[in-house]
């Protein structure tokens, strides 16, 4: 059985899942928690005025998203601790032109975003949400948030009985197997093109909203399955996005609770499954441009980004037991058993051994386990936002991540307890007491 405090942890952790289907609304739920706890709104087109002692966040493209606490201590002696996880998740994202009508059905195309597990995406509840633009009767430009929140569309999959070979031949077409059927139609009908379903759907969500025309949008298909324990023990979080919106959940708590004393910053950034080139993703310039506001000159950023310390928080691999042999023999995670230190001699993975050992010695603090993983030497490696960060900014950097089944699918699969242990270590890590640093021994 799990503590009273891991349980009350864990319902935030799902609540905060099944309200952020996109970016767009995992960013505004973290504002919410952020706004909760005094932090103020900034924008990059001002200004900035900072006060010792104050909680701030600012946002960009409302995807992406940054928070700190800017310490009452000189940050240019304290440096910062900065902890950094991404808001995007695999999906499947409507085409702008998406409407396909075949044989009375309604159907929308899409186009695979990052590296999904696309098998699961059949036969499940699906809904649709994210962002659109649109004007008012004057011409005024707003954007909005939709989300239909009930299943409105699924992927059928084809009958075994039309295709014998399924389990052992069947691959799939990302252009023609998976656009999602909504509804039946006829040509003649008025009312299925998808503008016109979401102005509905809009007018439904916000009262008053006055539309003469949708512009653009950005929008993705999710399972509306909530997530939720599993197991006979309720050993196990499954749930859509865990990777890696857990981590964002993690590190906008521990940010809200931690202190004042020192300068802290949480870095969420989108793109991460599509390689970070964007200018809301870990290589663009969200986070040095943050860090520059920070520091009095070019001279005083080398300082501060000397003493400071990056902890990218992505989902690890656990060892599945039914493919064991995928995994080095002695680098195979265990779900429930501590996050999980990633390490790539090829840096795919930032770690190194001083930012490992600054973790290990606060991990035995708190007693919490902790776990590494190395991938098979024969198999290719994943990445984080760790490289790129350390690559971008010049910043020691710690890759770790919590345990998980079927990364990248419609629903993946975690421990009820490793969430609460990295939160746990996040908050050692936030504070000043524990050192960062590692001196050189002659």
């Amino acid at each position: 059985m799990i503590s009273e405090n891991i349980r009350k942890f864990n319902k935030g952790l799902l609540s905060f899942l099944d309200a952020s289907p996109t970016p767009f609304h995992a960013v505004k739920n973290q504002i919410k928690l952020l706004e909760k706890s005094n932090f103020q709104c900034l924008s990059e087109s001002e200004s900035w005025s900072l006060v010792p002692g104050h909680k701030y966040y600012v946002t960009r493209n409302n995807s992406a998203l940054i928070a700190f606490i800017y310490g009452k201590e000189d940050v240019n002696d304290t440096g910062i601790r900065l902890f950094g996880a991404h808001t995007d998740s695999p999906c499947l994202k409507v085409k702008p032109n998406a409407e396909i009508i075949s044989h009375s059905y309604l159907q929308l195309g899409v186009e695979v975003y990052g590296g999904a597990l696309l098998n699961p995406w059949f036969d499940r509840d699906l809904s649709l949400a994210g962002r659109v633009v649109y004007c008012d009767n004057k011409n005024n430009m707003y954007s909005v948030l939709v989300d239909f929140k009930k299943p409105i569309a699924s992927i059928p999959s084809l009958a075994i009985h039309l295709d014998r070979e399924a389990n052992k031949k069947r691959s799939i077409n990302s252009q023609t197997d998976l656009p999602p059927v909504l509804m039946q139609f006829d040509e003649q009908d008025s009312g299925g093109d998808l503008n016109t379903i979401l102005k509905k759907q809009l007018k439904n969500q916000y009262k008053n909203i006055e539309i003469k025309r949708i512009l653009e949008h950005e929008l993705g298909f999710y399972d509306t399955q909530e997530a939720s324990y599993i197991g006979i023990n309720e050993d196990f979080i499954a749930s859509s996005r865990l990777d890696n919106l857990l981590s964002c959940y993690i590190g906008t708590q521990a940010l809200c609770y931690a202190d004042s004393q020192i300068t802290r910053l949480l870095v969420c950034s989108d793109h991460e499954e599509v390689g970070s080139a964007s200018t809301t993703g870990a290589q663009g310039s969200f986070l040095k441009s943050v860090l520059e506001r920070l520091s009095d000159s070019a001279e005083s950023l080398s300082c501060i980004i000397d003493r400071s310390m990056l902890i990218s928080a992505d989902n690890a691999h656990a060892i599945h037991p039914n493919f064991a042999d995928r995994h080095d023999t002695k680098h195979g995670p265990i779900i429930n058993q501590g996050p999980v230190i990633k390490v790539n001699a090829n840096q795919r993975y930032a770690s190194n051994s001083e930012t490992a050992a600054i973790i290990k010695l606060m991990a035995d603090k708190g007693k919490i386990p902790l776990q590494n993983f190395v991938v098979r030497t024969d198999l290719g490696c994943g990445s984080t936002i760790g490289p790129i960060t350390a690559t971008e900014i010049g910043i020691k950097t710690l890759d770790i991540g919590v345990p998980t089944f079927a990364m990248h699918s419609i629903r993946e699969l975690c421990g009820d307890k490793d969430a609460w242990y990295l939160y746990e270590l996040i908050n050692i890590f936030f504070d000043a007491s524990n050192t960062i640093s590692v001196k050189e021994k002659s």
